[in-house]
């Protein structure tokens, strides 16, 4: 079984192949615009030598233009194969990798997503599932509060970075500036979700981007 996983929702571009279970190659850039310019060609080259028996993408929330062509790459590819579409949410993905990364870590995690302002994409899961869903929240001193009064929380992601000001100080909380996001932290998940049947309508399916998309003004002389 041959799984191809796309990961477009951050700024990082990033393809994986999966064997049998195993991540067997990978691709990966954070260069401007990598997902248009670099995500085809990283796609050509993982699938040259194993076509796909399926393909997993990362559904978000996240960038919005990101989202679209990861979803969109891997639905012509299951369409044109006649293969099985899998999603992944972006942020549980993460989570999901950082626990099985780090077996003797007991506390939760809070996988962020920069959005704008002080604003993040958050969930937060520990060992047991998911402990707060999905949600867009401005970081303030006072976030997550109630949880760090009894217990450790680890921040990953691209938007923890802008919130180590306001909550770095409290003795429950931890930063994990090396943890990079990657199509292979799906893999778990997508088997998980393969072997249950839980493939999504490639004709319907659509990325999960938690909020509405709002288009900027024009800057272009003569435009409206």
């Amino acid at each position: 079984m041959n799984i191809l996983l796309i990961e477009t929702a951050t700024n990082i571009c990033s393809v994986a192949l999966a064997c049998d279970q195993q991540i067997v190659d990978r691709r990966e850039s954070d260069n401007p615009n990598a997902h248009s310019t670099q995500l085809p060609c990283f796609i050509e080259e993982l699938i040259r030598h194993a076509k796909p028996d399926a393909v997993c993408v990362s559904s978000g929330p996240g960038s919005y233009t990101g989202l679209r062509i990861g979803v969109s790459s891997a639905k012509g590819i299951c369409y044109a194969l006649n293969i099985p579409l899998l999603a992944v949410p972006t942020l549980l993905a993460m989570g999901d990798d950082y626990l099985r990364s780090h077996p003797d870590y007991q506390g939760l995690v809070c996988p962020m997503i920069d959005a704008r302002r002080m604003e993040c994409y958050t969930m937060i899961v520990g060992r047991e599932g998911i402990v707060k869903e999905v949600s867009a929240d401005i970081i303030t001193s006072d976030s997550y509060s109630e949880i760090l009064a009894h217990k450790e929380l680890t921040f990953i992601g691209n938007g923890a970075a802008k919130t180590q000001p306001l909550l770095a100080s409290h003795k429950n909380v931890h930063y994990d500036t090396n943890y990079r996001v990657s199509a292979s932290a799906m893999l778990p998940l997508a088997m998980d979700k393969l072997q249950h049947g839980q493939t999504e309508d490639v004709a319907y399916f659509e990325p999960f981007y938690l909020k509405q998309f709002l288009a900027k003004k024009s800057v272009v002389h003569g435009l409206r």
